[in-house]
């Protein structure tokens, strides 16, 4: 087997121990022939350090490295006294030090400038009296006079002082936007100094100091050309890990065709423009392989608790997440704080991608990526709709609601589904469970247990909560909440929700479900 890079972000490290590494470098090559400045959003664990500790490795002049990457022959064609310069370089890896305590952000700002100085000044140009701001413009200027050639600066995960005192320290989140402001916009005043400069995060903050200030930081996020920086394309899993592959078959006792679908369906499915190749999950798909097992890897290495917040605050209907929500271009290249609109937020940090993309409109249809992401986000749906729970699924059986769907034992299912809702306590003094709540939590149950789920489906008389579909029966749901369950069932009948399946040849199943706000849980239920 060879050795997986997971959790690597130093390229260094990577080549020298030879790890497995998808040649990402003929996208630095573009990146410096056609521009300068640069800002790149991805979701965790998406690659992000690993590359621009590719590009501080590049400008270093650290040709060794690249032996037989696309990179080295682009270099190999230019002059050679122009070739494998080295340029000195500023990098500031922003995801550790903490960030809601006063002083935090200045003192990682701070050990990058001393590290720089140390290595190639030998000495400290700060005088008493400058701000860091001002501290950092000399160096750069001192950079450029000592080492005769232009800077480069590479800021990696930007967003990470502005997200962690977000909620915690109102004050605190203020004071870092300031700094940000005073510090960053150096670049703009020592542009004649830089060589290049790439910024990454995972949110774009729309009035923050570098997308104001820093006027000239080209945004690529959703350019066409670059959709595939990150994350691994199809074809580069097919030419980089056909072993991998072949032994996490053999472990799942599957074919190499049935284990390709089944890693596609799992960890593909990223899409970052309208017209880029979809991408997978890198951390997902080297978890997989290094584990011989499918698993839930890159969502269980985050808990989304502000994500969840932000569902339960704007209320999105959850199914318009598997069936997709529309959005606009300028929706998804900003992020603004206490926007009541959540949907740039979940893109930015992958539980959305494009699906879809519509000219006419200029506008993108978004769902889930992949069985990951919505498996994983369903799961979780049920603590952000109910933000009283503390016991997930204590009387969640997968398998055994399933085999009564696939019976047709709706009483079985329902005494099951109640279940479930009871094991969430209600908490005294929060305001009445919603109509709309329990769809969503009932439309995630539905979802997780592997059933062809459409809530709130289209009919001619209206639309019906949720239909139930499989190879022998039709289920259609109508919930009601503080109302008798005979006004349900009757409210199928009478909107007709049942006529689209008539010549289905399935048995048609009607259920009307009364639920209680006092209890949390199902009052009664008639099947029709």
């Amino acid at each position: 087997m060879n050795k997986l890079p997971i959790g690597i972000q130093s390229f260094e490290d990577l080549r020298k121990n030879r790890y497995v590494y998808v040649d990402k470098t003929e996208f630095i090559w573009e990146l410096l022939t056609k521009g300068k400045t640069y800002f790149l959003s991805r979701p965790r664990r998406f690659g992000k350090s690993l590359f621009v500790s590719t590009i501080a490795a590049y400008f270093r002049g650290q040709k060794e490295l690249f032996d037989g990457l696309a990179i080295a022959g682009k270099e190999a064609e230019k002059p050679a006294e122009e070739q494998w310069l080295s340029f000195p370089v500023m990098l500031f890896s922003l995801s550790g030090g903490t960030y809601a305590k006063e002083g935090g952000l200045e003192s990682q700002l701070a050990k990058e400038i001393e590290r720089v100085e140390y290595q190639y000044l030998q000495k400290s140009v700060k005088q008493p009296n400058d701000s860091i701001a001002s501290w950092f413009g000399k160096v750069i200027e001192a950079l450029y006079a000592s080492e005769h050639r232009q800077v480069v600066v590479l800021v990696d995960e930007y967003d990470k002082p502005l997200l962690e005192p977000m909620n915690v320290s109102s004050k605190q989140e203020e004071e870092n936007r300031s700094l940000f402001k005073s510090f960053f916009s150096v670049l703009k005043d020592e542009d004649q100094y830089l060589k290049f400069v790439f910024f990454t995060g995972v949110t774009k903050f729309s009035k923050v100091s570098i997308f104001s200030d820093l006027n000239q930081l080209n945004d690529i996020s959703m350019a066409d050309e670059y959709g595939a920086i990150c994350g691994i394309t199809q074809k580069e899993l097919m030419e980089n890990f056909d072993e991998e592959i072949n032994k996490l078959a053999e472990k799942q006792n599957l074919s190499r065709e049935e284990t390709i679908q089944k890693l596609t369906g799992m960890y593909d499915g990223y899409h970052f423009s309208e017209s880029s190749a979809g991408v997978y999950n890198p951390f997902s798909l080297l978890s997989a392989f290094s584990h011989r097992k499918f698993g839930r890897y890159w969502f269980e290495t985050g808990t989304p608790t502000f994500l969840l917040r932000e569902l339960r605050r704007s209320n999105i209907p959850v199914q318009d997440f598997s069936e997709g929500i529309r959005a606009v271009p300028a929706q998804l290249s900003d992020y603004r704080v206490h926007n009541p609109d959540p949907v740039p937020l979940y893109y930015q940090t992958g539980y959305l991608t494009i699906q879809g993309y519509d000219p006419r409109f200029d506008e993108y249809t978004l769902s889930f990526p992949n069985d990951e992401v919505e498996y994983g986000f369903l799961s979780s749906l049920i603590p952000a709709v109910r933000p009283d729970v503390n016991a997930p699924y204590t009387s969640f059986s997968a398998s055994g609601m399933t085999a009564c769907m696939d019976t047709g034992d709706v009483d079985t299912f329902m005494k099951m589904l109640k279940a479930l809702l009871a094991s969430i306590p209600c908490c005294e003094g929060k305001a009445p469970v919603q109509e709309q709540q329990w769809r969503n939590i009932i439309f995630a149950v539905f979802t997780i247990l592997g059933q062809y789920v459409r809530a709130e489906v289209h009919s001619a008389g209206g639309r019906s909560d949720c239909i139930i579909e499989n190879e022998k029966y039709v289920y259609i749901f109508e919930f009601k909440v503080d109302k008798p369950s005979q006004e349900a069932l009757e409210q199928i009948e009478t909107k007709g929700y049942a006529q689209p399946f008539a010549a289905s040849g399935k048995q048609i199943m009607k259920i009307g479900v009364s639920i209680s706000s006092d209890t949390g849980t199902i009052r009664e239920w008639k099947v029709g």
